[in-house]
């Protein structure tokens, strides 16, 4: 079986991440995903005049986090959300996972 391409696991990915409430994420992680979504779909990061007018704290950070990876491509950019989401993804399963375990670990002892 051929693997995927990149855009084809790049656009997986993006519909992996949909589903991830973004409250549950640290935000380091939220900008960095930001930035590796930001560069691999727009590339280098270029401010117009009208966003720097626009000026608030919040896009100051994310603009922060894009401009700290503009030195990766975009093909890297990919790769690089595509592994985070899936570290995200997998670990958020494991847990899901752990808690049903546990669930039915204690619900069957009190049937007992």
């Amino acid at each position: 079986m051929a693997e995927k391409d990149l855009d084809t696991r790049f656009q997986e990915a993006v519909e992996i991440a949909e589903t991830i409430p973004q409250a549950s994420l640290p935000q380091d992680v939220q900008l960095r995903l930001y930035a590796y979504y930001k560069h691999a779909t727009s590339g280098n990061n270029i401010v117009s005049p009208n966003q720097m007018l626009n000026f608030d704290l919040r896009n100051a950070f994310k603009t922060n986090a894009w401009m700290q990876i503009s030195h990766l491509s975009i093909d890297e950019a990919k790769e690089l959300y595509i592994k985070n989401i899936l570290e995200i993804h997998n670990s958020r399963k494991k847990i899901s996972h752990e808690k049903n375990c546990t669930f039915f670990f204690f619900s069957t002892t009190y049937i007992l």
